[in-house]
This record gives structure tokens, sequence and C-alpha cells, in this order.
């Protein structure tokens, strides 16, 4: 992924979170996908293999996407506030906006 493709998934990134709408971590992510308010799960570059697994597992149940995001678990953290391999998107116009650009990298 491109670092201009990167900047605008960090400025989405970002404006969810002030919105309130990005949920941060393994456990409330995977609450959020079952109590059905995730529209989209993101995925850091470097999740471990076993957090994307069990991520893919819940997200397959509740037929909610998921798409790598092309930052580190350092990077979103920096962004974001906290080190993080997942995080959901609980809003739809946000999570479109993702998926959009996931389409054009």
């Amino acid at each position: 992924m491109n670092s201009g493709q990167n900047q605008k998934i960090i400025n989405l990134l970002t404006m969810c979170r002030r919105a309130g709408k990005l949920v941060i971590g393994f456990d409330a992510v995977s609450e959020s996908v079952k109590n059905k308010k995730a529209f989209c799960i993101m995925t850091a570059s470097d999740i471990s293999a076993n957090t994307l697994k069990e991520i893919s597992f819940v997200c397959s149940k509740y037929n909610v996407k998921i798409i790598p995001c092309g930052l580190t678990k350092e990077e979103l953290g920096y962004y974001l506030g906290k080190v993080t391999a997942v995080t959901a998107v609980c809003d739809r116009g946000f999570a479109e906006g993702f998926l959009k650009l996931s389409e054009n990298s």
C-alpha cells in the first residue's frame, strides 16, 4: 500500500475514533461483532496468525468483512492511542469509506 493510501486510512481512522465509532482491542471488537454493532473490522499488517484466525472465525459467523489496513500495531497505537491488531468500525458510512479505500489499493 502506498503512503498516500496509508494517509487516507489514517485520516479516516482518526475521524472515526473522534466520532466515537471505532472499537479498539480484540475482546471489545469481538463483542461489537457479536452485538451486531460492527460494520467492518480493520486488521494490522503484523497481526498474529492466531489472532487473525480467531477474529476471522467470529466475523465469518456474523458476516462482517475484514479489511487489512496496511498499518502495523505500533502505527495504529500511535494514531489511536492504544497498540492493537484489530479495530471495529461501528458506523456504516465510515465502513463504506474503508471498503472503498481497500478496493483502490
